[in-house]
């Protein structure tokens, strides 16, 4: 026998499976593009003309909330935890008219599009079989 298959128990998990790193790769670009939002809307609110100082100031803190939560999450996924998906999904699925609506209504495709796509390959790569196999639960009842 080798090394390698002795290293390791029969069954023992083999950390997380690619489309679950790739999914939490996206999430941490997303987090990092909120904590440059929150950046930009506290430089905004330091500045002489803005008039709006509270609503920047919020906006920037909201944006790193979202950011910790998106990087809680992705840390949980890494994590091989099951109750993390969830909120992902959610949040995912908020992004999907925000950026739509930044994209085509707004007329800011640059903006909107890579969120839509961000969006949308997140709640692809969690629901793909190799992440299915690692992330849901037993039922219970059966």
């Amino acid at each position: 026998m080798s090394e390698h298959s002795e290293s390791k128990p029969a069954g023992a998990p083999e950390g997380p499976p690619r489309p679950l790193v790739i999914a939490c790769l996206i999430l941490g670009l997303e987090a990092l593009g909120l904590v440059v939002v929150a950046g930009v809307a506290v430089a905004h609110a330091g500045s002489a003309a803005h008039h709006h100082v509270l609503r920047a100031v919020l906006g920037g803190g909201f944006a790193l909330v979202g950011a910790g939560a998106l990087g809680l999450c992705a840390r949980g996924l890494l994590r091989l935890r099951p109750a993390a998906r969830t909120p992902v999904v959610v949040l995912q699925l908020l992004i999907l008219p925000v950026s739509y609506t930044i994209a085509f209504q707004a007329d800011q495709p640059a903006y909107g599009g890579p969120m839509l796509l961000a969006a949308l390959a997140v709640i692809y790569l969690l629901f793909t079989p190799p992440v299915r196999a690692v992330l849901d639960r037993e039922d219970p009842l059966g």
